[in-house]
Formats: structure tokens, C-alpha cells, sequence
């Protein structure tokens, strides 16, 4: 079993969205891993390296010094779809910097499992575009984690995904029960649990087309509009901040564990 499990990404493994944890910073599903792990390995270490908003170079150049320094024998390195967002999007180099990190982090003897993720164009038909990057990217690193024998979450195809209820209101971030579904899919990628998360709650009746219409001006006002701004004005929502737990510390409390199954 690990004892020194450190978590490297973007948003999504800092934890945005997630309930507010004792340090007033979000939770998340990595945070919520490290919770169940403790229980079951005394003395368990845990370190988050993840800011929102961070490209895959620089996620490779900033944060897998760091941990290598930290010596862990669990790693999780989620990363890339904030490059597959950006119009100048290289494929090839995010997947060079994805293969470089995942090198260097098993050079450590670390168990590395990375993530696929899900197609975003199951729940919005604008996304097709993104969505065949992160394809070509999730290809990538399968071929990655097979060559250097990681392991791989993969929620590409999860129909469960498809739920409003696992998503934020900003439909890029997850809610709080998305991240702790998402924790639940390390656990079985770790063979810990079985493989029920994937398996989908019942489609809840659909939204009338005035409420779908609202519902997408109310997006665009509070979510895409300030994100374009910070594209056009060359800013990172990670712009002044810092990784919530940059060295090894206590895992998150037991609160966060996730119960069987």
C-alpha cells in the first residue's frame, strides 16, 4: 500500500468547485484519494502540487521537479485539456512534456497513474472540436502509460458523466459530487474498488427549450464571457496562486474518505 502520494495538475486535481475544505481552499477528488488511502497506511503523507489554469509544459516544468524532489511512491499527474482549449494547440509537444514528466516521475520509482478524460461533446455539441483533441490526447497517453506502466483513469465514453449533477454551474469544473465520483474511478484504477462508478443514475426528465435557452445566457454572462476576457488579455485564472499543500503534510480528514462501495 502507498504511503507518500503527491498530485500534480491543473483545476481539476487542485480540487475548484469542490466543498471548501478547514484551509479554506477546495477539496477535490485528489484530496478526497488521499483521505480513503490514510485510512488503510499509517503515517501516510500527502502533497498537492495542482493551480488552476496550468498548460502541460508547465505543470512538466514546475511541478514535476518538485515532486521528484519529494521522493512519493504514488503519483497522479492530470493535465492537458487547458492546452486543448487554446487556438494554437500542439498535440505532439503536450504529449512530448506528458511522456518527458511520466519518465522522470517513474525514474523515482513512484507508481504514476494519469487520466484520459471524458469527451465533452456528450453534453454540448459546440465541443466537437475540443473533443477531438482530447481524443488524439487520451490516445497518447495510453500509449504513454502502457510504455512506462502506469496506470490510467479513464472517463472517456462515461456515460455517467453525462449527469448535470456531477458538473459545476460553469459546466468546465466538477461539483462536489463529481469529484467525489471522481475519486471513486482512482480507487477502482488502483483496484481498490470495483468498477460500479461507471454506471449511470436515471436520466432526469429534459429541460424545456425556454429553460435550455436561459440557461445558456446565464452561462455565457457568468462563465465564458470572463473567461474569453482572460484569454484576450493574455491572463491565467491561476494568476497569483500558490498549490494548497506544496510539501508533505497530513492527509485530508477522515470526513473526505470515500465509503465503500
Amino acid at each position: 500500500m502507498w504511503s507518500r502520494y503527491v498530485a500534480l495538475g491543473d483545476s481539476f486535481t487542485e480540487g475548484l468547485m469542490d466543498v471548501t475544505g478547514p484551509d479554506g481552499r477546495h477539496v477535490g477528488w485528489a484530496d478526497r484519494l488521499a483521505a480513503t488511502l490514510a485510512r488503510s497506511s499509517p503515517g501516510f503523507q500527502y502533497a498537492n502540487l495542482a493551480v488552476r489554469g496550468k498548460l502541460m509544459g508547465q505543470v512538466v516544468a514546475e511541478q514535476v521537479p518538485l515532486a521528484c524532489e519529494l521522493q512519493p511512491d504514488l503519483v497522479t499527474l492530470a493535465a492537458g485539456v487547458n492546452d486543448a482549449l487554446r487556438r494554437n494547440y500542439d498535440m505532439h509537444a503536450s504529449a512530448t512534456d506528458l511522456e518527458n514528466a511520466v519518465r522522470a516521475l517513474r525514474g523515482t520509482g513512484a507508481d504514476v497513474v494519469l487520466v484520459a478524460f471524458g469527451d465533452p461533446s456528450r453534453r454540448s455539441s459546440v465541443m466537437g472540436s475540443v473533443s477531438r483533441r482530447i481524443a488524439a490526447s487520451n490516445d497518447a497517453t495510453r500509449a504513454i502509460a502502457k510504455h512506462y506502466d502506469c496506470r490510467v483513469v479513464d472517463f472517456w465514453g462515461c456515460a455517467v458523466f453525462d449527469d448535470d449533477g456531477y458538473w459545476d454551474e460553469d459546466r468546465l469544473h466538477l461539483s462536489p459530487a463529481g469529484h467525489e465520483l471522481a475519486a471513486r474511478a482512482a480507487l477502482s484504477t488502483l483496484g481498490l474498488r470495483d468498477s460500479g462508478w461507471r454506471t449511470p443514475l436515471p436520466a432526469p426528465p429534459p429541460a424545456s427549450p425556454l429553460r435550455r435557452a436561459g440557461g445558456h445566457a446565464a452561462w455565457a454572462g457568468r462563465h465564458f464571457g470572463p473567461w474569453l476576457g482572460r484569454r484576450l488579455r493574455g491572463q491565467s485564472s491561476g494568476d497569483g496562486i500558490v498549490a494548497k499543500r506544496p510539501a508533505w503534510g497530513s492527509p485530508p480528514p477522515d470526513a473526505y474518505a470515500i465509503e465503500h462501495p
